[in-house]
């Protein structure tokens, strides 16, 4: 007899793995003492080596690639990316413009077809299993940004792809009169992205939780968001540290809070009332 999935399972990630030792040590923690089960690497942020070794030496903890393409520091040489980088060197920071000179720029295009493939090359270096792919502000959503990746990561083994789209519901439930805001609206590229992924034989979530409340994840809100845990396959992120000031950090972003709710005994408990089946995206691969 084939057993039955279970009706709720969750993918619990850190984003930023790697961005620093801060976020390094509250991923290593959240994983040993909360319900962490997965983080997404940047491969080429400060942290990245120190985030590699912990990894090694946490078997269980599921590791995938947070591809960068804005913000944050770029994989290949500055040289190579006259596009796509700003003065320091840096991933531009404009991410609307640079959307808009991917689909007016072919130099533009193929400088970051080698930025992506130089960053899925660089996770392979880790000897880490590729347990999913994501990127750093969803950018991963632009049309031209996803058949990038969806292209590239065929030849590295990607089985898995986050799609960004949140459902309001959720948020209600778990937190009856809040005011949730306007969470990053993905939803026309994100449900184009998610038929392109299914298309290629890719897992992804049924439903994403930690956009609305993206850096300001508490306690009482996770816990909340898992005792109303929809059926199928969710994902649930947030970006926990164990301090701030460090380069790259958010502005505003409760990184010290994000971390307590995920040790906090009432995550815990409320994910075992659940009954969900957590573990990373790969646990749940057919």
């Amino acid at each position: 007899m084939t057993p039955v999935a279970p009706r709720k399972r969750l993918v619990v990630t850190s984003d930023d793995f790697g961005l620093s030792t801060e976020v390094n040590e509250a991923v290593e923690r959240a994983h040993r003492d909360g319900i962490l089960t997965a983080a997404s690497l940047m491969v080429s942020a400060p942290g990245a080596a120190d985030a590699v070794a912990r990894a090694r030496a946490l078997p269980s903890l599921r590791v995938g690639l947070h591809l960068v393409m804005v913000e944050a520091w770029p994989t290949l040489p500055a040289s190579d990316l006259p596009d796509l980088v700003d003065d320091a060197g840096l991933l531009r920071a404009d991410q609307a413009k640079l959307g808009l000179d991917l689909a007016l720029k072919g130099s533009a295009r193929r400088q970051l077809e080698a930025e992506i493939r130089a960053q899925f090359e660089a996770f392979r270096a880790t000897g880490l299993p590729l347990d999913h792919v994501n990127a750093h502000k969803h950018f991963h959503v632009h049309p031209i940004i996803a058949g990038m990746v969806l292209g590239i990561g065929r030849d590295y083994g990607m089985r898995a792809i986050r799609v960004p789209r949140e459902s309001r519901e959720a948020l209600r439930r778990a937190e009856p009169g809040a005011k949730t805001g306007l969470a990053l609206d993905t939803a026309p590229w994100a449900a184009l992205l998610r038929a392109r992924a299914r298309r290629a034989g890719l897992l992804t979530p049924d439903g994403v939780l930690g956009l609305a409340w993206s850096g300001a994840m508490t306690p009482a809100r996770v816990a909340g968001l898992l005792r109303h845990l929809p059926d199928g396959l969710t994902e649930l992120y947030l970006h926990p540290a164990t301090g701030g000031g460090f380069p790259g950090e958010a502005p505003g972003y409760a990184y010290a809070d994000e971390l307590a709710a995920l040790v906090a005994p009432e995550s815990r408990a409320a994910l075992s009332a659940s009954g969900a089946a957590s573990g990373g995206f790969s646990d749940f691969l057919r």
